[in-house]
């Protein structure tokens, strides 16, 4: 994966460099219509080989909140703003600093919560060996997450007993399967909000 590694560092810079007056009026845009407290939100995540690091993105809740293990669209804790910035993934511009100081890659799994993580079990443990991802195949099939589990009764049970063991599946498939193309197809259909055939499905 040397060509991802490199891929990795040199578009994050070129990320930070070009994308640098976003960040400024989103921050800005969160401190006016969410004042109260910082701009960005900071958490920690499960990353390569399991070891934690810290995760950065722009905050889309209110700051004091119940929290939930889980996100589910609607949720009073997401401000309007909030909303925004999820749909279009503005929210996860920070990450850019995570990918180029190599706690994150631009595709791979998404961090889970440390919790998560120790759920792994046997051969599922393997994903731990894929650095975390902004984008991946299983972000892009669970793209509208957050809709979904609000059609269902009990969203954690739901997420935890059907959607995140299908995610584990489908990293264990991108592990042993890696190819630079598909990330680059992915990273574009991220971008541009398009479907793409995975693993004979459409993701």
């Amino acid at each position: 994966m040397f060509f991802k590694w490199i891929f990795d560092r040199i578009v994050s810079l070129l990320g930070l460099f070009f994308l640098w007056p976003v960040l400024i009026v989103v921050a800005i845009l969160i401190k006016i219509k969410m004042p109260g407290g910082p701009a960005l939100f900071t958490q920690k995540r499960v990353g390569r080989h399991g070891k934690l690091f810290t995760m950065h993105k722009f905050r889309s809740m209110t700051v004091s909140h119940s929290g939930s293990s889980v996100s589910v669209a609607g949720e009073a804790r997401i401000t309007p703003l909030g909303a925004k910035l999820r749909k279009y993934k503005l929210d996860e511009l920070p990450e850019l600093w995570d990918v180029l100081i190599g706690n994150m890659s631009f595709v791979g799994p998404r961090p889970d919560v440390p919790g998560y993580a120790d759920q792994l079990k046997g051969d599922d443990r393997r994903v731990l060996e894929l650095r975390p991802g902004i984008t991946g195949p299983a972000s892009l099939k669970y793209r509208d997450e957050e809709e979904l589990l609000a059609k269902v009764e009990n969203p954690i049970e739901y997420n935890d007993t059907v959607i995140y063991p299908d995610k584990v599946r489908i990293n264990l498939y991108y592990l042993d399967h890696y190819s630079f193309i598909k990330d680059i197809q992915m990273i574009l259909c991220t971008v541009l909000g398009k479907r793409m055939k995975y693993n004979n499905e459409m993701i």
